[in-house]
């Protein structure tokens, strides 16, 4: 990836900050986008750390279409044009659906999915512009494709289900101009989200617990295991995949679709 700019939103905290700090390893030159205008400044901070010739942090609200041109125009002057884009930035919200807030139903689709839209509407645009080939990475998730025991997940999975949905047409618009899109579908995974408003310690003893019983592999995913399936998927290994989820989720899928 030496040479490359890569671009990341939800880049302050978790899976975003892991491929940071992943493709910083490899060389590459990046731009880290959040809310979180200091973490995001504080993941750049760390990319340069961890080898990155060159890395912005960029305040970026995925949901506004103006905030997420400007970012890029920010990315892009700081580091260079854009060849690879890992979408990420997401939140959770979850509640029974007869009682869900029509605004909290709103958010949740705003960042999760109109904020991939605008994500990768503006990498692509600057793609095509170039007439440059390039990766774009999505994040998906499990409960685009499954329903989960604990209930409460409609707006969530309605988002990732776009996501998802998405990703494969996007992918087919753009293969014949060399650009790839893909997503990569993480499992339960040891970030701040996954905890939520939970204590700490009491939230990560139930969240092994059940990791233990529900998950094949009995555990949850270090953000480092995700990242490195969103890198192989952003590089040259990767040439010939396009429009694919790349599940990355101890097993949690396999095991659901045999329940049928």
């Amino acid at each position: 990836m030496r040479g490359r700019t890569i671009v990341v939103t939800g880049a302050a905290s978790g899976i975003g900050r892991a491929v940071v700090l992943a493709c910083a390893r490899r060389g590459a030159r990046i731009a880290a986008l959040d809310v979180d205008e200091a973490g995001a400044a504080s993941a750049a901070d760390e990319a340069v750390e961890n080898g990155a010739p060159d890395a912005t942090g960029v305040s970026c609200d995925v949901s506004s279409p103006e905030s997420v041109a400007s970012a890029f125009a920010r990315a892009e002057e700081a580091v260079g044009p854009v060849d690879g884009v890992f979408a990420n930035a997401g939140i959770e919200m979850n509640g029974p659906l007869h009682t869900f807030d029509v605004e909290q139903w709103h958010r949740v689709l705003e960042v999760n999915l109109t904020g991939v839209f605008l994500t990768c509407r503006e990498a692509i645009s600057r793609l095509t512009q170039r007439d440059a080939p390039g990766s774009v990475v999505c994040t998906s998730s499990p409960a685009a494709f499954v329903g989960f025991a604990g209930g409460g997940n409609s707006a969530y999975a309605a988002s990732k289900g776009g996501v998802s949905a998405f990703v494969r047409s996007a992918a087919i618009d753009y293969a014949s101009v060399g650009i790839r899109v893909n997503a990569v579908v993480p499992g339960a995974t040891d970030t701040p989200m996954l905890l939520g408003t939970e204590d700490a310690h009491e939230g990560l003893r139930r969240i092994r617990a059940a990791a233990a019983e529900q998950i094949p592999l009995g555990r949850v995913a270090e953000p480092s295991e995700v990242a490195a399936a969103v890198v192989w998927l952003l590089s040259d290994d990767a040439s010939y995949v396009t429009g694919t989820q790349l599940v990355c989720d101890g097993g949690l899928m396999a095991k659901s679709a045999n329940t049928f």
